[in-house]
């Protein structure tokens, strides 16, 4: 996750990285693929967002198990979430899903 911390260092930085790099994406899908604009658009969100589950609970210490639990809060609720690093993450492997996906999935009609 240090490689990560390249890309957010500010949240512009990390808005930057994320729009860039989904938008790239996208663009392949609709360039080199041939599929329509907003299915692209919509299909590369469905992914990103089961992607985004899959990778939060990655590398998660809980307030419970590092023995922080604050009063008044949940003691499964994490320490130190980095949900920067967790956006960018999930970018750069949707990006692969999805391209992946486009590819070997026939959805050139969408």
């Amino acid at each position: 996750m240090r490689f990560l911390s390249l890309f957010t260092s500010s949240l512009w930085l990390t808005l930057a990285t994320v729009c860039f790099t989904a938008s790239l994406a996208v663009l392949i899908a609709i360039g080199l693929l041939g599929m329509g604009a907003f299915g692209a658009i919509a299909f590369y969100f469905v992914v990103w967002w089961i992607v985004l589950f899959v990778t939060l609970p990655i590398a998660m210490r809980t307030q419970h198990e590092e023995q922080l639990v604050v009063p008044g809060t949940d003691p499964g609720a994490p320490v130190s979430p980095r949900l920067r690093e967790r956006a960018v993450l999930t970018t750069f492997l949707s990006d692969i899903v999805f391209l992946f996906a486009i590819v070997v999935l026939p959805l050139a009609g969408l």
